[in-house]
C-alpha cells in the first residue's frame, strides 16, 4: 500500500544553495555577455562596410570596362542589389556623408560611413569606443 501522507519538498538549505550558485553563474556570465554583444556589433560594422567597398569596386569596374575609369560620385542606394545601404551597427546609421580627408579612428557622426569619392575609399564612423581605423 502507497502511504499519502508523507511530506517531501526542497529545505531551506537546499534553495540557498541553488539562489547562490545562479547568482555566482551570472556574475561570471552577463560580463561575458557584454563583452560577445561588442564584438557583434564590430563585426556587423565590418561586414557592413565589406558591401559598401564592394559595391564601390564594382561601379569602379563598370566604368573602366566602359572607357571612363573613375569611383562612384556617392554612395546611394541604387549601388546595392537589394537597393538597401548596409546599417552600421555602432550607431545605428545607414546614410553616408561626403568627406575629402578620412576622419579620425573613433570619430563620430550622424553619418554611418564616410566616402571619399575622388579615391573611392570608405570608412565607418564609430561610436566613439570603438577603433574603425583597422576595418
Amino acid at each position: 500500500m502507497i502511504r499519502l501522507d508523507r511530506k517531501s519538498g526542497f529545505t531551506l538549505i537546499e534553495l540557498v544553495m541553488v539562489i547562490v550558485i545562479l547568482g555566482i553563474l551570472s556574475a561570471i556570465a552577463i560580463p561575458k555577455f557584454a563583452d560577445l554583444t561588442t564584438q557583434a556589433k564590430i563585426s556587423a560594422g565590418k561586414g557592413g562596410l565589406g558591401a559598401i567597398r564592394s559595391a564601390v569596386a564594382i561601379e569602379y569596374a563598370k566604368s573602366a570596362t566602359s572607357g571612363t575609369v573613375a569611383f562612384p560620385s556617392a554612395i546611394t542606394t541604387d549601388l546595392f542589389a537589394d537597393g538597401l545601404i548596409p546599417k552600421n551597427a555602432l550607431n545605428n546609421s545607414t546614410s553616408v556623408g561626403a568627406v575629402t580627408v578620412a576622419p579620425s579612428a573613433s570619430a563620430t557622426s550622424a553619418d554611418g560611413w564616410w566616402y571619399i569619392s575622388a579615391s573611392g575609399r570608405a570608412g565607418a564612423y564609430s561610436d566613439g569606443t570603438q577603433d574603425t581605423s583597422t576595418w
